[in-house]
C-alpha cells in the first residue's frame, strides 16, 4: 500500500474495543533488543511562515498549498524561518518521507489548522540551531521526527524538539525517513493495537505498499502466517519477497474464496485493511469467529457506514487506530521509534526505498503515488539550489 502508506497512516480510533491482544507475552526471538532513545524538552508548535508574514530570519524554500485540489496545487515558494524558541530546534531536512496521508491533507480529507500550509509529516534533518535552555540537543546531531507537526516538504524547518528522535549512524538517512513513520504504525498495528504471535494468520491489504511491505516482513518475523493482497505481478514478487506466504492477486482472483481456501474455511484471526471502501466487505468476510479489522486507511474512500450486525454474525472487532494516540508521551514514542530502528539496524525489516524525487517535484510524487504508479516508499530530497 503506498497509496496505504501512508495509507499509512492516518490512524483516528473510533472504537478500541480491549481485547486478549493486549495481554502481556513473550516477545518473539526474532524481535531485536530495543534501542534506547535519549528524551530531551518539551513540545510547541513549528513555525515556517510566508514571507510576508514576519521578520525575515531565515530563508528556505518550501512546498506550499494555498487551496485544496489535486498534485497542481502544491507550489514551490520561498519562506521565511523564525530562529528556534525554548524547547525547539532548528534542521536543514536531508530526506523526506511521502505518506498518503500527505494527499489526505492536500485534498482537503483531512482538515489542515489553515491555508496555505506546508504538507508532510516525516522526515530526517542535521540540527542547525537549538533554542535557548534546551539541553540533550546540540547542532550537528542527525534526527527523524514522524507524526506532528506537519511542515516536513521544506529545506528547513523549526519544530519542538520533544518530536524529534536520533538516527543511529548505522541507519542511512533516505532509509530513516522512508520508516519512521511507515515502520511506527506497522509496530503499532503489529504490537500494539493487535498482538500478531506465532501461529497466527494475518491479512495485509496492499502488501506491496510502504507500509505493507514492512506489516509482511514483521508479522512473518514473528512467526505468523501472512496473506498478502496485490494488483500486479510486479507486486506479488516483491509481497513473496518480503514474507507473503500467500500472494493474492485481486485483479484477477476473488480475496474471499482464495483466503477460505488458504485457511480451509476458518478465516484470518487479523485483516490489516489500509484501502476502506473497496475492501471493507472483503475484509469482514474473510476474519475468522472473534477476528479483529484493524482499519487504518482510506485510500479507495470512506467506507460506508458499518451495521453492528455486520459485527455480531462472527463477534468481531473493529478498530480505527491513530498512531499519534499509541505515541503521545515521549517514553512511548522512543519505544516505538527504537524498536523500529533496532529491526532496520538487525535485518528484520528491509527498507525499499523504490522511488525518489526533488523536494520541488514534490506533485510529480503524488501523482504518481495516487495513481498508483510506485510500490514501497517515496523519498523526497531537498534541492540544494535556491
Amino acid at each position: 500500500m503506498n497509496g496505504a502508506a501512508t495509507r499509512c497512516l492516518h490512524l483516528a480510533s473510533v472504537a478500541k474495543i480491549p481485547s486478549r491482544s493486549h495481554s502481556k507475552h513473550k516477545k518473539s526471538q526474532s524481535q531485536p533488543p530495543r534501542l534506547r532513545l535519549r528524551c530531551c524538552s518539551r513540545d510547541t508548535s513549528t513555525r515556517i511562515i510566508p514571507m510576508a508574514a514576519a521578520a525575515a530570519k531565515k530563508k528556505a524554500k518550501a512546498i506550499r498549498v494555498h487551496e485544496l485540489g489535486g498534485p497542481e496545487v502544491m507550489r514551490w515558494e520561498e519562506v521565511e524561518l523564525e530562529d528556534p524558541k525554548e524547547g525547539e530546534i532548528r534542521i536543514r531536512t536531508t530526506a523526506i518521507g511521502v505518506n498518503f496521508i500527505d494527499v489526505y491533507y492536500r485534498k482537503g480529507v483531512y482538515a489542515a489548522p489553515a491555508l496555505p500550509f506546508t504538507p508532510g509529516r516525516e522526515a530526517v534533518g542535521v540540527v542547525t540551531a537549538v533554542g535557548p535552555g534546551l539541553t540533550g540537543r546540540k547542532v550537528g546531531d542527525v534526527v527523524a521526527y514522524a507524526g506532528n507537526p506537519m511542515g516536513s516538504y521544506a529545506q528547513e524547518q523549526v519544530l519542538p524538539a520533544s518530536v524529534a528522535v536520533p538516527v543511529p549512524p548505522s541507519v542511512d538517512h533516505k532509509e530513516a525517513a522512508s520508516v519512521m513513520l511507515k515502520g511506527m504504525t506497522a509496530h503499532v498495528l503489529l504490537r500494539r493495537v493487535f498482538k500478531v504471535e506465532s501461529g497466527h494468520t494475518v491479512l495485509v491489504h496492499a502488501a506491496a505498499g510502504g507500509v505493507g511491505s514492512l506489516l509482511c516482513q514483521w508479522a512473518s518475523a514473528l512467526g505468523a502466517t501472512v496473506i498478502g493482497t496485490v494488483s500486479t505481478e510486479e507486486k506479488a514478487t516483491q509481497a513473496t519477497q518480503d514474507g507473503c506466504h500467500h500472494v493474492i492477486m485481486y485483479t484477477k482472483e476473488d480475496v474471499v474464496t482464495r483466503v477460505r481456501e488458504i485457511t480451509s474455511g476458518k478465516g484470518v484471526n487479523v485483516v490489516y485493511d489500509s484501502v476502506g471502501k473497496d475492501t471493507y466487505k472483503a475484509s469482514v468476510e474473510c476474519l475468522a469467529s472473534r477476528g479483529f479489522l484493524v482499519s487504518f486507511g482510506q485510500s479507495s474512500g470512506l467506507p460506508d457506514p458499518i451495521p453492528m450486525s455486520d459485527l455480531a454474525s462472527k463477534s468481531l472487532f473493529l478498530t480505527r487506530p491513530s498512531l499519534m494516540h499509541y505515541t503521545a508521551t515521549r517514553d512511548e514514542l522512543l519505544e516505538s521509534a527504537g524498536e523500529v530502528f533496532a529491526n532496520v539496524a538487525n535485518g528484520v525489516l528491509r527498507v525499499r526505498v523504490n522511488h525518489t524525487y526533488p523536494l520541488s517535484e514534490a506533485a510529480r510524487a503524488h501523482a504518481d503515488l495516487e495513481s498508483r504508479k510506485t510500490s514501497g516508499s517515496i523519498v523526497l530530497i531537498p534541492d540544494t539550489d535556491s
